[in-house]
C-alpha cells in the first residue's frame, strides 16, 4: 500500500480547504486529459470542471492502491465518457473543421510539434482518439478502456490499430 497524500483523506472527510488545495493541483491534469479524449475546446471546461467534482465525490473510495494521479485518471476519463453521452442524446454534434496551416519543414519547434499532435488527434475519429488516449496517456489495457467505454474488446483492440496507423499516416504526411 502506498503513502497516500493527506489532503486526500482530508479532502474526502469534508475539508474545504485541503479540497481547493487537491483541485488545483488536479485541474492542469483533468483539463488536459479531458482535452485530449473530447474533440475542440467548446466543450473542455464544462466537462474538466465535471470531472473534477466526480474526482472529489469519488475520493472516499479511494483505497491508496496504485498511484493517485492514475486513479484520477480513471475516474476522470469514466466522467468524461458519461459526460459526453449525455450531450450526445441531448444534441447532435456538429462537424468541427480543423484548419490545416503551412510549415517550414526545417524548423519546427516543440510546441509545434505538439500542435501539430493535437491536430492530428483531433482528426481521428472519437473512438479511436478515445482508445489511444487512454491506453498511451493513462495507460490503461486494453480491457480496461473496454470496460471504461462499453465496448467489446476486439473492438477497441481494432480501435487502437486503426488509430495508430491513421495517426502515423498523418504525421508522415505533415513532415
Amino acid at each position: 500500500m502506498m503513502e497516500v497524500d493527506p489532503r486526500v483523506g482530508a479532502a474526502a472527510a469534508g475539508d474545504r480547504i485541503a479540497a481547493q488545495s487537491l483541485c488545483r493541483e488536479l485541474l492542469p491534469r483533468v483539463r488536459n486529459l479531458v482535452r485530449y479524449l473530447v474533440r475542440g475546446d467548446a466543450r473542455v471546461d464544462d466537462v474538466a470542471q465535471e470531472a473534477l467534482i466526480a474526482v472529489l465525490r469519488g475520493l472516499g473510495t479511494y483505497r491508496g492502491e496504485g498511484r493517485f494521479e492514475a486513479w484520477v485518471d480513471r475516474v476522470v476519463a469514466r466522467s468524461t465518457f458519461a459526460t459526453l453521452r449525455r450531450l450526445r442524446a441531448e444534441t447532435q454534434p456538429g462537424a468541427e473543421d480543423v484548419a490545416e496551416r503551412e510549415r517550414d519543414p526545417v524548423e519546427v519547434s516543440p510546441y509545434e510539434e505538439r500542435r501539430e499532435l493535437a491536430a492530428a488527434l483531433d482528426r481521428l475519429p472519437p473512438d479511436q482518439r478515445q482508445a489511444l488516449v487512454l491506453h498511451f496517456s493513462v495507460g490503461m489495457t486494453v480491457q480496461e478502456i473496454a470496460e471504461a467505454v462499453a465496448a467489446p474488446f476486439e473492438t477497441v483492440r481494432s480501435r487502437l490499430r486503426l488509430a495508430k496507423a491513421t495517426l502515423r499516416d498523418s504525421l508522415k504526411g505533415a513532415a
